[in-house]
């Protein structure tokens, strides 16, 4: 166990050196062709092992960022650039309107799972990434252990040991609830329509951040509801200001938000924004639904605060999954309901009576034997090499006008193609090609978004996803035209 961590620590120095040089060479310090410091000049600066040093330029040098040269060093390759960060953020709200986005959305849906298809449409981390061998063996212990309780129905807010496991992780970083304010659902997109079904009826209006995950357009078009939208910036996420104009305006009786890395712009809200947004609609009444399904995939040292976090009124549902984390396929999302509890125990109970025994027992042992920890900072420090990897291979195949955020934490990408590329065009160009993107016009209600993709940044490199991005820049090049 000690060797495993001492790996751990030498991967997070070297990748230390690596965004040392990327800042340099972002900065203009150093310029295409430049020459970078020595093994030993920056060896001694950064007072790490020449051998990390070392690791970190060849490291640099697979991304294409620089290149050796035979008994002279390493040096700033001619093609290595960033592209920009995306600008527009319309801070207008629409007026309400019915969605009708759900026939595309299926179609984007088709690609889960399809192994054909080169995986850059679904947020989904991949396979390789996942603890897997542990996984397995955790399950054949816990069912061998237990058969009698892994064949019964588990109790309708889930099993004991994983809301008590979670409730640890809640402590640990300062948020104020118990294994019994918890339910345990089948994932996060079941949590929240638990919720607004507890707290909306057809024709209601609820306000959601633009752009925002399809799944939630979809699940508001099938329960009949009505979505104002405010702005995400990629830059600060929500804008209390925009919200407090909305909530002047109309009825609202709920708001969804994702605060931390938002599908699909992957945008933080400050902690400061957050406290006030919560403060704002205790004042109105209203209930927040927070998906943080992304919040323990932050690239930064300290995990960004809840909205519930901030809850003194029980307003706030809180809303996640490990389906981004440890399984996708086990489906275990979990919600705090605070005060609407027992409304929401009564219609998970009719949805579904409850979740899986197994994989409920599974993942609480995961937890209990202190996995998730390593595994977790395992994960984020992959998702962060994967978006800087694709951002250099993206500013050498796309066309110019192309601009890419820089997210935080999560696993998505949030790009914007040149105005003269519709992207529901693009999506279908692209899966004629075997390569997978969610096209924008799916993450809004109204006619934005149109020359936008989302691509997911959840998987470790490789030659597949390295030739889906050159496909997917000849396509935009073409169209661009």
């Amino acid at each position: 166990m000690i060797e495993q961590t001492e790996n751990w620590k030498d991967q997070f120095r070297y990748q230390s050196v690596e965004q040392h040089i990327m800042g340099l060479i972002e900065s203009g310090t150093l310029g295409r062709g430049d020459k970078l410091p020595s093994l030993r000049t920056l060896s001694r600066t950064m007072s790490l092992s020449i051998s990390t040093i070392s690791q970190a330029y060849v490291e640099l040098e697979k991304k294409g960022v620089v290149e050796s040269r035979p008994r002279s060093g390493f040096f700033v390759r001619a093609s290595s650039h960033r592209l920009p960060a995306p600008t527009r953020c319309d801070p207008t709200p629409a007026e309400p309107k019915r969605v009708s986005r759900n026939k595309l959305i299926l179609t984007v849906l088709e690609t889960v799972g399809n192994k054909e298809i080169v995986p850059l449409g679904v947020i989904c981390p991949g396979t390789e990434l996942l603890p897997g061998k542990s996984m397995a063996r955790i399950m054949n212990q816990v069912v061998r252990e237990n058969a009698d309780t892994s064949l019964a129905y588990e109790t309708v807010s889930g099993n004991p040991e994983l809301r008590r496991q979670l409730a640890f992780q809640a402590l640990e970083r300062g948020d104020r609830f118990g294994p019994d304010d918890m339910i345990i659902t089948n994932g996060a997109i079941e949590a929240v329509y638990i919720t607004l079904r507890s707290l909306t009826r057809p024709g209601d209006i609820v306000c959601i951040q633009s752009p925002s995950y399809y799944c939630f357009l979809q699940l508001l078009e099938t329960l009949g509801l009505r979505v104002v939208e405010i702005s995400s910036c990629p830059n600060y996420g929500i804008d209390p200001a925009e919200l407090r104009e909305v909530l002047d305006k109309y009825d609202i009786r709920a708001c969804i938000f994702s605060p931390n890395f938002n599908n699909p712009d992957g945008s933080l809200t400050p902690d400061d924004a957050k406290k006030e947004i919560v403060s704002m609609l205790a004042e109105r009444d209203i209930p927040l639904v927070e998906d943080d399904v992304a919040g323990d995939l932050h690239f930064g040292p300290v995990r960004p605060a809840t909205f519930k976090h901030f809850d003194e009124r029980g307003l706030v549902v809180l809303c996640s999954s490990f389906s981004k984390t440890i399984a996708p396929g086990y489906r275990i999302g979990w919600m705090v309901p605070g005060r609407f509890r027992d409304k929401a125990l009564e219609i998970k109970a009719t949805t579904n009576v409850c979740g899986a025994s197994p994989t409920q027992m599974a993942v609480a042992e995961f937890l209990r034997q202190g996995l998730y920890e390593r595994h977790i900072k395992r994960l984020r420090a992959a998702f962060a090499k994967q978006a800087d990897t694709m951002h250099l291979h993206m500013g050498r195949h796309f066309p110019p006008g192309t601009r890419v955020t820089r997210p935080q934490g999560g696993m998505v990408l949030w790009v914007e193609l040149p105005e003269s590329v519709d992207s529901v065009k693009y999506f279908y160009a692209a899966k004629a090609e075997g390569v997978g993107i969610a096209p924008g016009s799916i993450f809004s209600t109204q006619n934005k978004f149109n020359n936008f993709i989302r691509l997911s940044c959840g998987g470790a490199w490789t030659p597949e996803i390295e030739n889906g991005l050159s496909v997917l820049g000849d396509i935009a090049t073409g169209m661009a035209r």
